[in-house]
């Protein structure tokens, strides 16, 4: 019976690696850099030599490992078939067959957001929970949607995009897509920060954000601290996605909203603002729906990759 299984987590700068027993406990994680030359020809190929020296290291045989699950950061259909990561030069290919090939064993491939909230549902935040929406607050607004312990992967891999929801008509930026008024111009790190210098600049109201750097955390900070213009941009951010949210809700009818990311290390603040427009706006099946902060930071991806492979 296979004792181990392997979780990789595909990042533009590393590749984070780890292997866990069959029970999810996590023995051990590295990182190797992710060599983007050549549109990304080596990274697979680092990545199983990577896992081949960790196996010889640890004399393991491959009948000891159940498979390998990869996190990739772009579109991944139910076969592993990857429709472009453009930030690693990749086009339209087959992780799984290609990653099969390399090693000998079982490969399951899924988009990193939908394989961080795979990690999240079995050892983090939601766990306990099968029906499971997360949304990561960072440089952008990733997401992940579970059904009954399943990633929903849409038609080609493309969905659970939260980030990418029109909210705002009125916005003249133009979002990192291409479109204008997406949810993460608002509710990300960036988009939150991009808000409080809006406000600043726009009255001469006092704040502790004028006397240092401006980002989520400081602003995050200044609304501890009770700053009544901190308050206002966490409003802002708080009613994009809360409403947002409650229109995920309406189509999927979650147990559970998962926040994480580099914005919800600031606690259950970043939810106390969420919570109040999601309440008003949601359909009353999903007024019920429970939020959690996140638990398995830069772990997630690994997580969820290695419980890809596991499955029920």
């Amino acid at each position: 019976m296979a004792k181990y299984v392997f979780g990789v987590d595909i990042g533009g700068t590393t590749v984070k690696i780890g292997y866990f027993d069959t029970e999810g406990t996590l023995i051990e994680k590295w990182e190797i850099p992710t060599v983007k030359d050549n549109n990304g020809a080596k990274i697979l190929p680092d990545v199983a030599e990577s896992i081949k020296a960790k196996m010889a290291e640890k004399n393991m045989a491959k009948e000891d490992v159940e498979g390998v699950g990869i996190g990739v950061p772009g579109p991944v259909d139910d076969d592993g078939n990857v429709l472009k990561a453009a930030n690693l030069g990749w086009g339209v290919f087959s992780v799984k067959n290609t990653m099969e090939d390399l090693l000998g064993l079982k490969v399951s491939a899924g988009n990193d957001a939908n394989v961080a909230a795979l990690g999240e549902m079995w050892k983090g935040g939601a766990e306990g929970y099968s029906n499971v929406v997360m949304v990561t607050l960072g440089t952008g607004v990733g997401g992940g949607i579970i059904l009954k312990g399943k990633i929903l992967n849409g038609s080609n891999g493309s969905a659970g995009e939260i980030g990418h929801i029109h909210v705002n008509d009125d916005e003249e930026d133009v979002c990192g897509c291409g479109n204008k008024g997406c949810l993460e111009q608002y509710s990300s790190a960036t988009g939150i920060t991009r808000i409080a210098n809006k406000i600043l600049n726009s009255s001469d109201e006092k704040s502790v954000l004028r006397d240092g750097d401006v980002n989520a955390k400081t602003i995050f900070d200044a609304v501890k601290a009770g700053d009544a213009l901190a308050d206002k941009v966490a409003k802002v951010y708080g009613k994009y996605l809360g409403d947002a949210l409650a229109c995920i809700s309406a189509v999927v009818n979650p147990e559970v909203i998962c926040v994480g990311g580099g914005v919800s290390k600031a606690g259950e603040v970043v939810l106390d603002y969420v919570k109040p427009h999601y309440v008003k706006n949601v359909f009353h099946g999903s007024r019920d729906t429970a939020f959690v902060l996140a638990k398995l930071g830069n772990d997630a991806g690994i997580y969820g990759a290695a419980k890809l492979v596991i499955g029920d």
